[in-house]
């Protein structure tokens, strides 16, 4: 039996207008095979979140479709600790974790976190992209979670209080100071003679507006996306720990993954965060200005009292021995001698 082209043209217009006997396995191709979530505690205004939706675009569009992954920022999905939780038991797939907050279950992923350690960008990725980082991804995964190479940026943290600013280690004496639910975080402040207080991030903005404390630290991209500046007077550029995001992923579903679509997720999840850093460093460099324009009252104490005061109250010589000699070997090949 032979048709005419123009038969041919009217049966194949039929089915593009009807559908044909092959347009439901068509959908069925165009349908997300592996739909994952990923949840995060920052702001959607914040660059990694900004970074994420372009990741996940890219991640479809190279899938064909196959991978689609749902982002839910600003502590949607819970607190930071209840996102930990659901990570390890497949309610979400994906996370990003401060590695400070991470060290109640991977005590060495919060390394990064030593106060007064990284002076610098420069060395904070060569520590971190090097044997320092490689370390710490190692503990992670022996703790039953898969982690992304590359550890997206969270800045250096400064200090903001409501009553005063800080100059030097003697103003931190019986300062209320929000901390995250982190040992590293209140032995510091406690080295420091300080009151701090561990409270989830979801928390802190009503914890400084009702005066449960008079201050927190944190960089200061956070700090203008979660509109600190309305309820803090003063910022002490004090650049006392640098954090970091490390990108975890649920171990069951990773694996469930081909080789080829984990190979295109890890890739852009990987090169989504080298950006974000690019954008967190731009961003923290021009909000300082910002932020003097809402209200905040800058100054930037000297380093090194801070340092001695640690070293005297016996911090680094306790961490170090927390950490152990590999870990704290791999720190002070980066950043020098601490203990």
């Amino acid at each position: 039996m032979s048709f005419s082209r123009r038969t041919l043209l009217k049966a194949s217009a039929a089915t593009a207008v009807f559908g044909g006997v092959n347009a439901p396995y068509v959908a069925r191709a165009q349908a997300a095979e592996f739909s994952y979530k990923y949840a995060n505690n920052l702001p959607d205004s914040h660059p990694m979140n900004a970074r994420a939706k372009e990741m996940a675009a890219a991640i479809k569009s190279e899938t064909n479709g196959k991978f689609d992954l749902q982002i839910f920022p600003n502590n949607q999905l819970g607190s930071d600790t209840d996102m930990l939780s659901q990570i390890r038991s497949g309610g979400v797939e994906f996370f990003t974790l401060s590695g400070l907050i991470l060290s109640t279950l991977v005590p060495a992923a919060s390394i990064n976190g030593i106060g007064f350690a990284f002076p610098d960008y420069p060395t904070v990725w060569k520590a971190m992209d090097g044997d320092l980082g490689a370390y710490v991804r190692g503990e992670i995964k022996k703790a039953g979670l898969e982690v992304m190479d590359k550890i997206w940026d969270n800045g250096f943290r400064q200090t903001t209080s409501s009553t005063k600013p800080i100059t030097g280690p003697d103003d931190f004496k019986g300062f209320k100071i929000r901390v995250p639910v982190s040992p590293l975080w209140t032995s510091m402040f406690k080295a420091f003679d300080a009151a701090p207080a561990s409270i989830n991030f979801a928390e802190v903005y009503s914890a400084l507006q009702t005066k449960i404390v008079e201050g927190q630290e944190n960089p200061l991209a956070i700090i203008s996306t979660a509109k600190l500046y309305e309820v803090q007077k003063y910022c002490s550029l004090t650049n006392h720990m640098w954090d970091g995001f490390w990108f975890l992923a649920n171990r069951r579903a990773w694996e469930k993954l081909p080789q080829d679509v984990r190979a295109i997720v890890a890739k852009n999840i990987n090169a989504a965060a080298v950006k974000e850093r690019e954008d967190t460093a731009k961003l923290n460099a021009s909000l300082q200005q910002e932020l003097a324009g809402k209200g905040l009252t800058f100054n930037q104490p000297t380093v090194a009292p801070f340092r001695d005061k640690l070293r005297a109250a016996g911090f680094y010589a306790e961490w170090k021995g927390k950490y152990g000699e590999q870990a704290w070997e791999l720190l002070e090949k980066s950043v020098g001698k601490l203990s």
